[in-house]
């Protein structure tokens, strides 16, 4: 699955004006053409896709619906220039509202910029429409990847959980913090190459300290986000640890039905969480934690038991002990006692695919500058 719907939220102020630089790079590289409200140019055609009309470049033939959600839709085609399989996505109604508008800019600009093996890349981008007063459909030509997570045996699920390490921390020595990692957002590859999209909601760290809570899709949404606290990189490592427990279990761990209910889902799970951390909180907040009843852990190896892994591998690194401990240092209710990526990085369960050429992936400075 390509797209995830993802939850209203409340954005704060970010400036658009770069979007309109005819120096930008992310300008440089979308093919936009006039278009009247009642003609397609002639480079277009109109390709009805379920019930919508895709109106793209004449490159791409053979488009057929992939997946679709609140954000727009997502289609495979041919790139007859390339011949390559390419995955091309049509933003929803991207400029209906400010918040629309912010993150679509988020993302086109991230993938614009980003540049890992383990993070989507942007190959093209277009518009049917020239004038401003006209712009309203912008479509984003992706990889195309074959498929999704599911469970593998420890080889493929340790270098899975690998990949995705090395793409966040990509983000994170950048200052960019996903902030919205879910399966449907890790896409791979028949012959296991991961990567990581959507960055709709992505935020420098910075600005992310005192953000609002609707970020993150629900069941992969951090205790410190739930809470209202300040959060930091580190709401990426327990939506990774999300992924890693579903994997293993087959099912979502956290399955919240609402906020409350998802706090509700972790300290039945991970047990209610010690006074020093409860002190950390707001007080209305803390007086509603303090007030619930009180849960004990359930045992890793019991959430997590052995018959839930696949058989262990030639390696002896890879087995279902090391993965479980692994899984009880990402899903630690206080950020500050959590795993960090780079800790995450040298545990043995993944440390054996370590590449530093992957792992300290250059980074391109100007990324921080995608947010002004």
């Amino acid at each position: 699955m390509w797209l995830a719907t993802t939850s209203g939220a409340r954005e704060d102020e970010l400036s658009l004006d770069s979007c309109h630089s005819a120096s930008s790079p992310v300008i440089r590289n979308c093919n936009t053409f006039s278009m009247a409200s009642t003609s397609v140019p002639e480079n277009y055609y109109v390709a009805p896709v379920g019930e919508t009309q895709m109106v793209v470049l004449r490159r791409y033939e053979n488009l057929r619906l992939i997946g679709s959600g609140a954000q727009g839709i997502v289609c495979a085609a041919t790139d007859t220039v390339t011949n390559m399989p390419v995955a091309i996505k049509k933003l929803s109604r991207p400029f209906q509202n400010v918040t629309h508008a912010k993150r679509a800019y988020r993302e086109f600009i991230l993938m614009n910029l980003v540049n890992h093996k383990n993070i989507i890349g942007l190959l093209n981008a277009f518009s049917p429409q020239r004038e401003v007063e006209e712009f309203t459909d912008l479509y984003i030509v992706m990889e195309l990847m074959d498929a999704n997570l599911c469970q593998a045996d420890h080889e493929r699920l340790s270098y899975l959980l690998y990949q995705m390490l090395c793409g966040i921390k990509h983000l994170h020595s950048a200052g960019i913090i996903h902030r919205d990692l879910k399966p449907s957002n890790i896409v791979v590859k028949s012959n296991c190459t991961l990567k990581i999209l959507d960055f709709g909601l992505a935020r420098t760290a910075v600005e992310a300290f005192m953000m609002t809570p609707y970020v993150v899709t629900r069941y992969y949404r951090a205790p410190e986000v739930i809470l209202g606290m300040g959060y930091n990189e580190n709401v990426d490592v327990w939506s990774i640890g999300c992924i890693f427990g579903e994997l293993v279990r087959g099912r979502v761990l956290f399955p919240g039905a609402d906020h409350i209910d998802q706090w509700t889902r972790i300290i039945e799970l991970l047990g209610t969480p010690d006074p020093k951390f409860l002190s950390r909180l707001q007080t209305t907040v803390r007086n509603y934690v303090e007030n619930r009843p009180k849960c004990q852990a359930v045992p890793f190896e019991t959430l997590f038991a052995d018959n839930m892994f696949p058989p262990c591998a030639d390696n002896a690194r890879l087995t279902a002990a090391k993965a479980r401990d692994l899984l009880s240092r990402m899903l630690v209710i206080d950020p500050e006692q959590r795993i960090s990526v780079d800790e995450a990085l040298a545990h043995e369960y993944v440390n054996v695919w370590y590449d530093h050429s992957e792992v300290g992936w250059r980074i391109i400075l100007h990324y921080k500058k995608f947010s002004r």
